[in-house]
């Protein structure tokens, strides 16, 4: 295999490794939120009163911030579009 050069790397080559970064961070995120909303399922009836609306509050606002990562980007898919929740 021979050491790449400069110019050897092109932009279509930078946009693709960008895209699997933000789709890398976005399965992350993801799961991450559905870490908490399985670890915060069974708590919700003995929890505090503000407690629950602020777990939904972090989910919602993980699950935005997921959306952002592809929205308006080429081959975005079907998150890419702005339909992520706001959590205000």
């Amino acid at each position: 295999m021979s050491a790449l050069r400069p110019g050897d790397i092109t932009d279509e080559m930078i946009q693709a490794m960008d895209t699997a970064k933000r789709q890398g961070l976005q399965k992350d995120l993801r799961a991450l939120a559905a870490n908490i909303r399985a670890d915060a399922g069974g708590r919700y009836d003995s929890a505090e009163p503000g407690w629950r609306s602020g777990v939904e509050w972090t989910l919602l606002w993980i699950e935005n911030t997921a959306a952002q990562l592809t929205e308006g980007r080429p081959g975005a898919g079907a998150g890419g579009r702005g339909q992520g929740v706001s959590p205000e």
